[in-house]
């Protein structure tokens, strides 16, 4: 089978690439086993001195590195820079807070010692997608690598050039031999990859169909897994908000990354009340995006990383306006080379239309009207997803309590859901299980190793009076 690098602005092949042998993957495999069993025994100082020198690596190589990602999958140039500094940073923060994050958490138990140890697991296979090329890997590796594993990378087939400049990174830092491997493979080689006994654990960031195989896979072989899936995004607006405000933010949330983000805001639910001046507003700020090649710095949305990606899109929208909904702008594939999609808000949107039901990976934006605030809050969770949510509202400590009742492993006021090395990431529901980033994120792939000495003996019971 042979890979493919091909420019979704031009639609030209800018490299091929032959997957790779039996004998290269056996390789792969053996280098980052050996690396590990040597790995787990480094400190976390000199994992932090690797893992600096990476972050290092991305700096220097960040112009080059970002119009990869751009001729690869269409990210705007700023935003692909803007991807590798946020890599580069993550780096820096586990090279700094591991060690506190892994420390022996003591428990009293009136012993000599009884403690719990964090230890790693092994060789973790990372399977990642393409819309955020450099930030899915690098945002599992930095934790797991901190915390003394090794990674092997299979990433997505379309950009094959940024999987094998992630490794040539770390060759690049100095990192061990083998510590961090990519093999060139298609999707078919998912499942004996997670069979094979030098893996250890399994993490996914790709499509809820894609997770319900890699788990069914892992659970079989009895292996850890974290599964980061789709989303359909909520993106609340009370009648209480500063409208203006979560206009900015909205055209931001859906149209980042070309509209091609798990959690870019997908669904704007609406009070009654303010859902007129509210759509209107956001179809006029998205009319004067700019579209275009996303090697120009002013471009605001360049196109869908693949042809049938834009397909897909399409036809949810044609679906969904069939079923009434309306286009307030866009609503149609842009004409000439590219892969482009004209950035489009929907108004008019009902919980039958896939606008709504589906998980649209593109500039496509949905308004759908609430009677109330507890009605925003029954359509937010009315979804099989629940990765990120957005809710907007002056009512601050209203709104906290309102947060806690929406389904969603990551809820935000008043800003835009976003991934951060400071704090837990992840989803429930069909968006997925476990966590990234974080102090959480950190202790996915370890064992959590209780160690006593002595023999614990049960508390005395409590006097009866």
């Amino acid at each position: 089978m042979v890979m493919q690098s091909i420019n979704p602005t031009t639609e030209e092949l800018v490299q091929s690439f032959e997957e790779f042998s039996k004998s290269q993957v056996e390789e792969a495999l053996d280098q980052a086993f050996a690396a590990q069993r040597k790995w787990r025994q480094t400190s976390f100082g000199e994992r932090a001195a690797r893992l600096q020198a990476v972050g290092r690596a991305l700096r220097a190589q960040k112009q080059r590195l970002a119009q990869m990602a751009t001729e690869e999958m269409g990210k705007p140039i700023v935003e692909a820079e803007a991807e590798l500094e946020k890599c580069a940073w993550n780096c820096d923060f586990y090279a700094e807070h591991a060690a506190g994050f892994l420390a022996d958490e003591h428990v009293q138990m009136n012993l000599p010692a009884s403690f719990v140890a964090f230890e790693p697991l092994g060789v973790v296979l990372a399977i990642m997608p393409w819309n955020f090329p450099f930030w899915q890997v690098l945002r599992f590796a930095a934790p797991a690598l901190m915390a003394g594993n090794a990674a092997v990378l299979k990433h997505a087939s379309n950009v094959p050039r940024c999987a094998l400049a992630i490794e040539e990174i770390f060759r690049a830092a100095d990192a061990p031999k083998g510590l961090f491997r990519t093999v060139l493979v298609p999707g078919s080689a998912v499942e004996p990859l997670i069979a094979d006994p030098r893996i250890a654990a399994v993490t996914l960031t790709g499509s809820s169909d894609v997770g319900t195989r890699v788990a069914s896979a892992a659970g079989r072989n009895l292996k850890k897994q974290v599964l980061e899936l789709g989303g359909s995004d909520p993106f609340i607006v009370l009648a209480d908000a500063d409208i203006d405000a979560a206009v900015s933010t909205a055209v931001r949330a859906r149209n980042q990354n070309n509209g091609q983000s798990c959690i870019a805001a997908k669904r704007f639910i609406v009070e009654a009340p303010v859902a007129d001046q509210f759509a209107e507003k956001l179809a006029a700020t998205v009319k004067g995006l700019h579209v275009g090649d996303p090697m120009q710095r002013d471009t605001n949305v360049g196109p869908l990383a693949r042809g049938d990606l834009r397909e897909t899109l399409a036809t949810q929208v044609e679906r969904s306006v069939a079923g009434g909904a309306h286009a307030l702008t866009g609503g149609t594939p842009l004409n000439g080379k590219g892969y482009f999609y004209a950035p489009t808000v929907l108004d008019g949107v009902l919980e039958n239309m896939p606008a709504f039901r589906e998980e649209t990976f593109g500039p496509v934006a949905a308004v759908i009207r609430a009677h109330d605030a507890e009605d925003a809050v029954r359509l937010a969770n009315d979804t099989e997803y629940g990765l990120g949510a957005a809710l907007w509202s002056r009512d601050i400590e209203g709104a906290k309590e309102i947060a806690r009742r929406i389904e969603a492993g990551n809820v935000f006021i008043n800003g835009m859901v976003a991934s951060d090395p400071r704090i837990p990431f992840g989803g429930i529901k069909r968006s997925g299980y476990g966590r990234e980033l974080g102090v959480y994120g950190i202790k996915e792939f370890v064992n959590i190793q209780t160690i006593v000495v002595g023999q614990p003996a049960p508390p005395a019971k409590a006097p009866l009076d």
